[in-house]
């Protein structure tokens, strides 16, 4: 049994689903404040960010600790959280027709280990089709999500080509993390 610092719902499947037992319970950190001048340094900075304000409160003594975090990034710009609908759409044509990347950052630690990852996804979209932006952006399964995007669930239809795992674009890297579980 692990915890997982982080609200994500998508997180808690892929755990679900790759059989790990855990719960959810995390302290919030402000991402805001992070400035970063790259993609991955701003996914470390943000889950290392998170890791200390859950290891101070929670510790790993009686559960090992899991924590995320996941950017998306397309044409050099880190696409963040959207933050409304205007902010989603424009951040969904930045990845129209383009090459999207999805680094994922996790940090897992018990009283013995510390694993550190810092994985990456490329997706080769399509162009999105307007009318479907409009419907996803209409039916706010956008929100929370890096880069507005959802590899599982939108933007599916659109992949060409992937190189990487999806479970680090949809914001855990399982198959990294299965081997270290104790």
């Amino acid at each position: 049994m692990l915890r997982l610092c982080s609200s994500s719902f998508t997180r808690a499947q892929l755990l679900s689903s790759a059989g790990i037992s855990f719960f959810q319970e995390s302290i919030d950190f402000d991402e805001d404040s992070i400035i970063a001048s790259s993609p991955k340094n701003f996914v470390y900075q943000a889950t290392l960010g998170k890791f200390r304000v859950n290891f101070e409160k929670f510790g790993c003594r009686d559960f090992p600790l899991l924590v995320a975090d996941t950017v998306v990034t397309a044409h050099g710009k880190i696409l963040r959280k959207a933050k409304d609908e205007h902010d989603a759409r424009a951040i969904l044509a930045t990845q129209s027709g383009s090459e999207v990347s999805i680094i994922t950052c996790m940090m897992y630690k018990t009283p013995r280990l510390e694993l550190l990852d810092i994985s990456s996804t490329r997706y080769f979209f399509d162009s999105f089709d307007p009318e479907a932006v409009d419907a996803y952006i209409q039916s706010g399964e956008w929100r929370g999500k890096a880069g507005a995007c959802m590899v599982e669930g939108f933007c599916k239809s659109y992949i060409r080509e992937v190189r990487g795992y999806e479970s680090t674009a949809m914001g855990l890297s399982i198959e990294v993390l299965k081997p270290f579980l104790v």
